[in-house]
């Protein structure tokens, strides 16, 4: 019997709706009570009892300014981070990958072990290591925060290769290879008309990950002292962590809102016609 599935003569079937509403309510309830924690810390009224939205409004009406600037300042350098990430670690991964599948399968299990290394070091030694690498690249290119897009990339790699491997496995790249070459296609044809629309699942699932880790990285960013969303919002929970609270509250909507529109952009045919190109 397969796990997971009900069977009825031999045949797998999908779990009952009883069944999903009942596992996707407990996974909802799971993540509802600490965000309501949190909105409910935001609104009360301190040794006065009771709860208002005076922390909400004052915040909206000061527009992020003054001592919260920096947090949107902050937000903007995750954003980018994300996307230089996302465009790092797809642009290098990807290629990799298929080359790998396609011309030299008996390199996957090397390929597998470098790309799954990095989820066994702790963030902490990895800024060891990295530090002296930083140092050189900072007298070389300046010391902006977009040089953290790099250790970024090395920490989601591990996600972003099980997302993109487990589509490559699904889909019969050397078939699709093979008849858009027969039809006369190059191999960067074949690259961006054939194989990409056809791993666009795994490849925005990598970069959904991708986004995700880094809008919650805080490791690396303070230990090589550089400033994101989460090192903002550490540094205004010191004096006020009402407002930082709040302000993590709006983050996580914001990046709740990026990684739905991502999801959008994966949903639609994965496969696509092809056409001869000289």
């Amino acid at each position: 019997m397969t796990a997971g599935l009900r069977t009825t003569g031999g045949v797998a079937h999908a779990p009952s709706r009883v069944t999903r509403t009942i596992i996707l309510g407990a996974v909802g309830l799971i993540f509802a009570v600490p965000i309501v924690a949190m909105v409910e810390f935001t609104m009360r009224k301190g040794l006065a009892g009771g709860h208002d939205f005076s922390r909400w409004i004052a915040l909206f009406q000061s527009g992020f300014t003054g001592a919260y600037r920096p947090v949107i300042v902050a937000l903007g350098n995750s954003l980018a981070l994300a996307v230089g990430t996302v465009a790092i670690v797809l642009l290098l991964l990807v290629p990799t990958m298929l080359l790998v599948h396609i011309r030299f399968p008996q390199l996957r299990r090397l390929l597998e072990f470098i790309c799954i290394l990095p989820i066994t070091i702790p963030a902490i030694v990895l800024v060891v290591g990295l530090a002296p690498v930083y140092s050189i690249m900072a007298r070389l290119f300046g010391s902006g925060v977009w040089l953290l897009a790099f250790a970024y990339g090395i920490t989601v790699l591990p996600f972003a290769y099980r997302a993109i491997q487990s589509n490559i496995d699904g889909v019969d790249v050397k078939t699709l290879t093979e008849a858009a070459r027969a039809l006369g296609a190059g191999w960067m044809n074949v690259l961006v008309l054939v194989l990409v629309p056809n791993l666009r699942r795994g490849i925005l699932s990598g970069a959904f990950i991708a986004v995700a880790v880094v809008l919650g990285e805080f490791t690396i960013a303070s230990l090589l002292n550089r400033i994101n969303l989460q090192t903002a919002l550490v540094v205004v929970s010191k004096t006020d962590p009402y407002t930082a609270v709040i302000l993590s509250l709006l983050a996580l909507i914001l990046a709740f809102g990026l990684l739905l529109l991502i999801g959008r952009l994966g949903s639609g045919p994965r496969i696509r016609s092809v056409k001869g190109t000289s």
